[in-house]
């Protein structure tokens, strides 16, 4: 309509309706406190509170470079080493309780955490949330099965964005499942209800190398980079944190090469072997690339897939976001370039939805 103004919004408008959206997020993955968190942090940043002094610098950041998680992230890992006890009172993984619903307690807490914090949470932004989320191996488990069935050949697995490497241990896991099950129950990791709908197929895998690249990877046999991944989780998902012990416990155990690399990087010194698979991977991964580094992470997988043989495969396996619903788990094989959608997810991984074959959407690479 002609003559009427639309009022754009403000650099903090914006990172405050960011912060809104993430609670919904939270909310709608299981995480009624850091959604009420976030709601009063919306606010408190629009008041020009400590929320505020903390992003200063990081309003105009990307919505996909989850500013609020790194923003919480930090005020976490504080609250588990002991620099917060009044946030820690408030978060089961520090051995806190949640506030009962409507109190204010754990907003006043986290408040207080980021006003006497400020400098040293203001670090966090600079830096990707390493969530490696040990739940999202549920869907390379079943991608794994599905390239095992086609060739029962061992596999050399490639991460790219692996953050602490702990899913190329993901062949060490349990998938006790309703649709199909995996590995051993005695696992210190288990995938509990992590396969639903059309099992993958029963076929054995045989993981023989783990390779991981990411630009700032954590070391999961750290004290300071086993406080970093708890951190990243939200601390009133007691599942999610027990996975992720498991995870560290198994890390301790099964060795993997874990690079400071781009995923370009971890590309160009991948090569297929005769006798072999050579499995790429990824999760949740894509939203950190721009437009220039997507096209040569698709440039590269291309070079590689191009000197598949049949006794020389390529696999490709994601779990990403998708505009149209749940995150897709999909898979792609070389020779051939067959494409599909193996099934669907939530996007920390459980439980993976796995479609019938005769129901899944497949074309031709590139997709």
């Amino acid at each position: 309509m002609s003559g009427v103004t639309i009022k754009q919004e403000t650099p903090t408008e914006r990172t405050a309706r960011l912060l809104r959206l993430q609670g919904a997020a939270c909310r709608s993955l299981g995480s009624p406190l850091y959604a009420g968190l976030l709601d009063h942090a919306a606010a408190d940043l629009l008041a020009g509170g400590p929320v505020a002094a903390v992003l200063d610098g990081h309003l105009t950041d990307p919505g996909p470079s989850a500013v609020a998680l790194r923003m919480l992230g930090g005020a976490h890992a504080l609250a588990l080493s002991g620099r917060a006890p009044d946030l820690a009172a408030c978060y089961p993984s520090a051995g806190g309780t949640v506030p009962p619903e409507g109190s204010t307690r754990g907003w006043q807490a986290l408040r207080h955490t980021l006003a006497e914090h400020r400098d040293e949470l203001s670090t966090w932004l600079d830096h990707p949330p390493q969530t490696n989320e040990v739940g999202r191996a549920a869907a390379l488990l079943g991608g794994l099965r599905q390239l095992a069935a086609e060739a029962q050949l061992p596999i050399h697995l490639i991460e790219v964005g692996a953050s602490a490497g702990l899913n190329l241990r993901a062949d060490h896991f349990c998938v006790p499942g309703d649709a199909g099950s995996y590995g051993d129950r005695s696992s210190p990791v288990l995938l509990t209800g992590g396969w639903q709908g059309s099992p993958p197929p029963a076929a054995e895998i045989e993981v023989i190398s783990r390779t991981g690249g990411d630009l700032d990877p954590v070391d999961p046999l750290s004290a300071a980079g086993q406080l970093k991944l708890t951190a990243y989780v939200w601390p009133d998902q007691a599942g999610r944190l027990s996975r992720l012990r498991g995870a560290l416990e198994l890390a301790a155990q099964v060795p993997a090469e874990l690079r400071r690399e781009s995923a370009s990087e971890t590309l160009a010194s991948a090569a297929l072997t005769e006798g072999s698979w050579t499995v790429l991977w990824h999760s949740i991964f894509r939203q950190y690339l721009d437009a220039g580094q997507r096209a040569d992470l698709a440039t590269r997988i291309e070079a590689l897939a191009a000197t598949a043989t049949a006794s020389a495969r390529f696999g490709y396996v994601y779990l990403e976001q998708s505009r149209d619903g749940p995150c897709k788990v999909a898979l792609t094989t070389w020779p051939g370039g067959r494409w599909r959608v193996l099934g669907t997810s939530p996007a920390h991984g459980l439980p993976v939805h796995w479609s019938a074959p005769r129901h899944r959407e497949e074309r031709a690479w590139p997709p």
